[in-house]
């Protein structure tokens, strides 16, 4: 999709993991201290798109998807230099224009401050959050043994 100067792809070799593996270790709390080859891996499992501005990445998200009923959405960012002129937006409507991504029963993400960006989108709280759990181990960068 190209919208103006933008370029969304889900193809993976255009991807430019040294930017995503640094944003996402040193400006996120949820991946902060994550190993590279743990991002490596997350890629490899998960339907990606990244956004592109003069060729350069700007924008990334990452689904963890079965592409027949659900996904979770996650690791979403645009750089802060390109925030607030609508590349959010965009991303997120090229993304749920995805074939592969028809027709699930459920998408769902995490957000702390974000959520003015998914709503538009049809995200809203859960319904019935008593319903889900989480085993969340938020020392595993540090802990665990790396593959």
């Amino acid at each position: 999709m190209q919208a103006n100067d933008l370029t969304i792809s889900s193809n993976k070799d255009d991807l430019d993991i040294e930017m995503i593996y640094t944003f996402l270790s040193q400006e996120t709390a949820w991946a902060k201290d994550m190993p590279r080859v743990t991002l490596q891996r997350a890629i490899e499992g998960s339907l990606c798109f990244g956004g592109y501005i003069g060729g350069r990445q700007v924008m990334f998200a990452r689904l963890i998807t079965d592409c027949a009923t659900f996904a979770y959405l996650c690791d979403v960012f645009v750089l802060p230099a390109y925030r607030g002129k609508g590349y959010a937006s965009k991303l997120m409507k090229h993304i749920f224009a995805s074939p592969s991504l028809t027709g699930l029963r459920r998408i769902v993400l995490v957000t702390t401050d974000a959520h003015h960006v998914y709503q538009p989108h049809g995200f809203h709280e859960l319904a019935n959050p008593e319903r889900y759990m989480e085993l969340h181990d938020p020392d595993v960068y540090k802990t665990a043994p790396q593959p």
